[in-house]
């Protein structure tokens, strides 16, 4: 038998299983005192990650898991550029000039080239910005008008986490509406009950986290406007868009809800879900460059050049952001619009067949002119034989690899479970087959093997968000 001096001599022409180095577990908890053989450092890692869900069958995640070869390629070529060096790249800094005066267009900016936006990690920091800006102009108003500026709210439906982060980290009072019956989302009426004189602004969501549906933009901005000519208040509002953004301009592109309506001062959205880019891709912009607080723009000197920034992150990847770039010339408007309407109707047809199962009432059905392509559905009362419940479906989905979260709904409607689907770029009709069919063999295991002990909430895996 080999010494082990012997051995780590020649662990280069053993099998990689067979080498000394994969004879134990990997190092947790300490720092590892001596350097390893690349390769078999690499098959160890790789088999760990084994362990993680298919993200393709991640049909709770908002997120991009499917990216065109190039898109691989220039990640590779861009792994080393520094985003918040401008002087040194140059031509990233460019190209993310590029693509945010593209967005504006998308999102009818009055002048494009000339409106102000940065890209971020996701669309939780592009929000925050949003809403730190809102924050800063309501304050300079107030202040310039002798009032007290310390006492700040701001408007919004059920939301994702990122704005009750908001709130707390940049002391903000967050109104948030609850739901009531089946109104499951923001109404104008609900609005104006919160509406004050400390209102920073209301924000919408385009594409809600809970149901997928569009919050009526246009109408809150109509009741906006209404309260105005009657009290004064001049209420902005920030369209948070993680969703809709990249979304609504191509399949409905009538639905005003963007810089068409002259409240809405800025929007965020993510360009690593609908906007195609890899994971790390957010994305802000200002309706002109005044609505953005020149308070809040700092200008650093940093790396060999003098740079304006206004931003929560500093040293960042650049590859997301020229991914997004690769996107908006690849595709187009044409390409997008094909590539999303083949999601929504991948949507409807899986809203179709789940309807057609028996136990499930299908709250949204994946409606291109109400909501993102998705669909979110409840247990029918009546229809409790196995006496599951829809964390116990789940959970037997999860069994054959497929996540398809189940959840309580925000304040005053916990009483209500639903279970949620994102079609994503990816996720194609042979794919969507292959979960009815899983979903019948689950809903006949029920029928055979009843429930004696359904799961609860708190029994069952976490809600995804993002």
């Amino acid at each position: 038998m080999k010494s082990k001096t012997a051995q780590s001599q020649f662990s280069g022409l053993d099998d990689v299983y067979a080498s000394l180095e994969l004879s134990s577990s990997l190092p947790r908890f300490k720092f590892p005192a001596h350097e390893r053989d690349p390769r078999n450092v690499f098959a160890a890692v790789r088999d760990e990650l084994m362990l993680d869900g298919n993200s393709r069958q991640n049909l709770a995640t908002f997120c991009q898991t499917w990216v065109d070869e190039e898109i691989r390629d220039l990640m590779n070529l861009s792994i080393d550029k520094n985003m918040i060096d401008k002087d040194e790249y140059p031509q990233t800094a460019e190209i993310e000039a590029r693509c945010v005066h593209m967005i504006a267009d998308l999102w009818n900016a009055p002048d494009a080239a000339s409106t102000m936006g940065c890209s971020t990690i996701g669309s939780s920091e592009a929000a925050m910005l949003g809403g730190l800006a809102m924050k800063w102009r309501w304050r300079k108003k107030r202040e310039a008008q002798g009032k007290s500026a310390d006492k700040p709210n701001m408007i919004c439906g059920p939301v994702q986490i990122c704005w009750h982060k908001f709130a707390r980290y940049f002391d903000v009072e967050l109104r948030e509406i609850p739901l009531e019956g089946d109104r499951l989302i923001m109404s104008p009426e609900e609005v104006l009950k919160r509406v004050d004189e400390n209102t920073i602004g209301v924000v919408p969501t385009m594409g809600v986290t809970f149901t997928c549906q569009y919050e009526p933009v246009k109408a809150v901005h109509e009741a906006l406007d209404k309260l105005q000519q009657k009290t004064g208040l001049d209420i902005p509002i920030h369209v948070d868009g993680a969703s809709g953004g990249f979304l609504a301009p191509f399949c409905a592109p009538d639905i005003e809800w963007d810089f068409r309506l002259p409240r809405v001062k800025s929007i965020n959205t993510s360009g690593h879900k609908f906007g195609l880019a890899p994971l790390g891709a957010g994305w802000v912009v200002w309706r002109e460059a005044s609505d953005l607080p020149e308070e809040l723009v700092f200008n650093v000197n940093y790396l060999g050049g003098n740079m304006p920034t206004f931003a929560l992150n500093f040293s960042r990847p650049g590859g997301q952001i020229i991914a997004q770039y690769y996107n908006f010339l690849r595709l187009g408007r044409d390409g997008y619009a094909k590539i999303h309407n083949a999601c929504y109707e991948t949507a409807q047809y899986l809203a179709a067949e789940i309807a057609r199962l028996g136990p499930f009432e299908i709250i949204f059905n994946g409606d291109s002119l109400k909501g993102i392509p998705a669909l979110a559905w409840k247990l029918r009362k009546q229809a409790n034989i196995g006496g599951y419940t829809l964390y116990d479906f789940a959970d037997r989905l999860r069994s054959r690899g497929w996540q398809v979260p189940a959840y309580s709904m925000p304040a005053h409607r916990e009483d209500l479970v639903v279970q949620r689907i994102l079609v994503r770029h990816g996720v194609s009709r042979d794919l969507a087959g292959l979960l009815i069919d899983d979903m019948k063999r689950a809903l006949d295991y029920f029928e055979k093997h009843p429930v004696t002990k359904p799961l609860s909430a708190a029994e069952a895996s976490g809600f995804n968000h993002g």
